[in-house]
């Protein structure tokens, strides 16, 4: 993992990792619009990389002035996006050991590999020019560019139209989060299973706004740009990923990805350093304990609701008892069976889902502070106790520092927090808890 004040990505998992800066590929469908974005991305043909890539298109050598795109988005792509390397890093040699792990001829050609390290369209939906090898390309996050790969290039042509023939509007925040989580967290068809990840695969970790500022942009956001496709403040891009996570796992509780009539649920839904770390380091505090589990059980993952129970806190507080009381008994429902946790699932979820204005409601600057000060707060608590909380409340106190403008007066306090998630092997939850007591007076 590396942090926003140096060059280069905020995670650092390896070759073998799908979790590239940025978007992923293809859309995890969640609520009423599912069908909608889901034609956005597969209803029609992928055309390839090669069909963006002429120096008359996206290929420049550099921005064309006077324009409202760059026109180098593929160079941008191919030498500072990640994703451009995402089907090679699969013929990496620990890619090759994590195949040999799970049984599988080759990761180059696995589908269960495929589905997020390239744009794994289906043979009718593949262009002429569409190469499996150009890793996750444009198209899978615009969408298969069959219906507007000619009419969007038009002097007259408006997003809009560009949106009605089937590009895929990841400029907006939810869409944005739905697309990036289809790999950054699963869908019903594909997950990072805990037999993938004991193969050798790297755990999956996202947080939205983070991701997109330090994915190389190949985009220009000024006063056109918020013409076109409407003005995201980051900390509204921050909530939505943070209620888009909770919803995806949510949802997922409740399909066969978690059980089917096996022995075991799957284990990637549960805290993995519940088991994870070493003997002397213990994880079992009074905010476990409060959820109505016993020490040496397993706990299903909570970090994302962690953070939302910080911004209920700050701007719902009213609702915050009845969250952390549906966040208990989901956690309690994953000691039980697949019934209860789905049930369980479903009732948040609802809860949830009648609480999203949160995601678009305007925010002053006091607000972001305050909500700042809340996720510290929440640092420097039991609620940070486990790694993947620690994680996600660092990182949403730098994403919000970041969106303050003061993230450089902040930068010596950010960094003994980075410090202590810099490597999830030796976090302590005492040495992270005690350093946000320390600095909590600096936000």
């Amino acid at each position: 993992m590396k942090n926003r004040h140096s060059k280069g990505p905020i995670l650092n998992l390896g070759p073998a990792s799908v979790l590239f800066r940025g978007f992923a590929c293809l859309a995890l469908l969640v609520g009423t619009s599912a069908h909608a974005q889901k034609a956005a991305i597969t209803d029609n043909k992928h055309l390839g990389v090669a069909s963006c890539a002429t120096s008359v298109c996206h290929g420049k050598l550099a921005p064309a002035p006077g324009k409202n795109v760059r026109l180098n988005e593929y160079r941008t792509w191919i030498q500072e996006d990640r994703h451009s390397v995402a089907y090679r890093t699969l013929e990496q040699p620990e890619s090759k050991r994590i195949a040999a792990n799970m049984g599988l001829a080759s990761a180059a050609t696995a589908k269960i590999c495929l589905d997020c390290h390239a744009d794994n369209m289906p043979a009718d939906k593949r262009g002429p020019k569409f190469r499996l090898d150009d890793g996750v390309g444009c198209e899978a996050c615009h969408g298969g560019a069959e219906r507007w790969i000619e009419s969007h290039a038009g002097e007259s042509a408006m997003h809009k139209d560009n949106l009605a023939r089937g590009m895929y509007p990841t400029e907006q925040p939810l869409e944005r989060a739905e697309v990036c989580l289809s790999c950054h967290l699963g869908t019903k068809d594909r997950f990072a299973t805990h037999v993938i990840m004991g193969a050798g695969h790297p755990r999956l970790k996202f947080e939205l706004e983070g991701f997109t500022t330090t994915q190389p942009a190949h985009f220009t956001v000024d006063a056109d740009y918020d013409e076109r496709k409407g003005k995201i403040e980051g900390v509204n891009l921050w909530v939505t990923g943070q209620i888009e996570s909770v919803r995806t796992m949510l949802s997922l509780l409740q399909t066969n990805m978690f059980a089917t009539n096996v022995m075991f649920p799957e284990l990637a839904f549960y805290d993995c350093h519940a088991c994870h770390h070493p003997m002397e380091n213990l994880r079992w505090n009074a905010e476990r304990a409060s959820m109505g589990i016993k020490p040496g059980t397993l706990r299903l993952q909570t970090h994302n609701l962690v953070v939302l129970q910080a911004i209920f806190a700050t701007f719902d507080p009213g609702s915050l008892n009845e969250l952390v009381g549906l966040t208990n008994t989901l956690v309690r429902a994953g000691q039980s069976d697949r019934t209860a946790v789905s049930g369980a699932a479903k009732n948040l979820l609802a809860y949830i889902n009648q609480r999203t204005a949160l995601a678009r409601r305007k925010y002053s600057r006091a607000d972001i502070t305050n909500l700042r000060k809340a996720l510290i707060k929440y640092g420097a608590s039991e609620k940070a106790g486990d790694y993947a909380s620690a994680e996600q409340i660092y990182m949403g106190i730098d994403s919000l520092s970041y969106t303050l403008g003061d993230r450089d007066a902040k930068k010596g306090a950010l960094d003994s927090l980075f410090q202590l998630v810099d490597r999830e092997s030796a976090f302590s939850p005492a040495k992270f808890i005690g350093t946000a007591k320390n600095v909590q007076n600096q936000f």
